[in-house]
């Protein structure tokens, strides 16, 4: 029941479509699957459904077009693939929505622009704009200018991150896997129908991938299902070559596996600081501190932090991490690290509550 009234209920959809699903043995886009799959986002929309589409495929487009079996690891390489592999994509995503009289926009990200404060209301702005005007945004990594420092690192996180920005409703990844799979790779493997806490057991089920043009495979859904479900979002992961996979999905059958949304929901800047930023420094606090935080609701003090690593400035967002190395918490520093001898002797707080998250 909680699975098809949340499933049934979502208008605001956001749709992560892997590369996997996406091209041919050839590294090419397949035609045949893009037209199935932009039929099925079109019948979401007559249904009054808003769809906010993050597509991978640039990079592997580009690498078929530019005749290379594996992907790059040169970064001026990878980059011209994605520059070539783009036009492609949205090439046919135009085409292909058009025959649906539906209209597509681009809009390609660095991190850098979901971790500034005004940028990141610029994204969220631009990409409303677009669904009032009943334009699909069509959501890519800009990986034609991105350097390892600004990367999101994949697509699956992207598209956590665009849902958990706007708010959406839900999260489908569609890959070429069923779902989470319980003993993978086993005679004993079982799909997990609905993840309600991803503990331990559960990312121990995440796997890699061996693809040619993919990135993460299985661990980096766990990890966007994270960013998704504390921000209050359900995200549901399923197989993109299955014909009607969205329609079953959107009717709650029992198919692909739904993460069920935390109770303990984010709102928006406390979202801003718990996924959009890499934290740069360290604050290494002490068992008492980490109860205050985490039991009491505390405000972080001076006298409750062992040391700092790295360097960063104030108003920076900063990592808070036990004795044994855990991170449990981030937050707005008050302070900078250079300073840290003459804060450490005061009782001003080094970061206040309304800037830091329980992670």
């Amino acid at each position: 029941m909680i699975r098809s009234e949340l499933l049934k209920k979502a208008r605001r959809i956001v749709i992560k479509l892997g590369t996997g699903i996406l091209t041919n043995a050839q590294n090419q886009p397949d035609v045949a699957q893009l037209e199935q799959l932009v039929g099925q986002i079109s019948a979401l929309r007559k249904e009054g459904r808003e769809v906010i589409l993050v597509s991978s495929g640039a990079v592997g487009a580009g690498m078929g077009s530019l005749g290379l079996r594996g992907r790059p690891k040169d970064l001026a390489d990878l980059q011209a693939c994605a520059a070539v592999g783009q036009t492609h994509l949205m090439q046919q995503y135009a085409t292909l929505f058009g025959n649906h009289g539906i209209g597509v926009g681009q809009v390609l990200l660095t991190h850098e622009d979901l971790q500034h404060h005004d940028r990141h209301l610029n994204a969220r702005n631009t990409l409303l704009a677009l669904l009032e005007r009943d334009i699909v945004p069509i959501v890519n990594e800009n990986d034609a200018v991105s350097f390892t420092e600004l990367k999101f690192g994949d697509n699956d996180r992207l598209s956590a991150l665009v849902a958990s920005l706007l708010p959406a409703d839900l999260l489908v990844i569609l890959t070429t896997a069923d779902g989470l799979i319980r003993d993978f790779g086993t005679p004993a493997a079982t799909r997990l129908g609905e993840v309600s806490t991803i503990n331990r057991e559960v990312t121990q089920m995440a796997k890699g991938t061996t693809s040619v043009t993919a990135t993460g495979g299985m661990v980096t859904k766990v990890e966007a299902a994270r960013i998704a479900v504390r921000s209050g979002i359900p995200m549901f992961i399923g197989p993109g070559k299955q014909r009607g996979i969205l329609s079953a999905m959107s009717q709650g059958e029992d198919v692909g596996t739904l993460f069920l949304p935390s109770e303990r929901k984010l709102k928006g800047r406390k979202r801003w600081i718990a996924f959009f930023h890499r934290p740069k420094g360290a604050l290494i606090v002490d068992r008492g501190a980490k109860t205050a935080l985490r039991e009491q609701g505390k405000s972080l003090l001076p006298k409750g932090v062992s040391r700092i690593d790295g360097i960063f400035s104030k108003g920076e967002v900063v990592s808070i991490r036990d004795e044994e190395g855990t991170e449990f918490a981030m937050g707005i520093a008050r302070f900078d690290a250079e300073t840290f001898t003459q804060w450490r002797q005061c009782d001003q707080e080094i970061i206040h509550r309304n800037d830091l998250v329980i992670l």
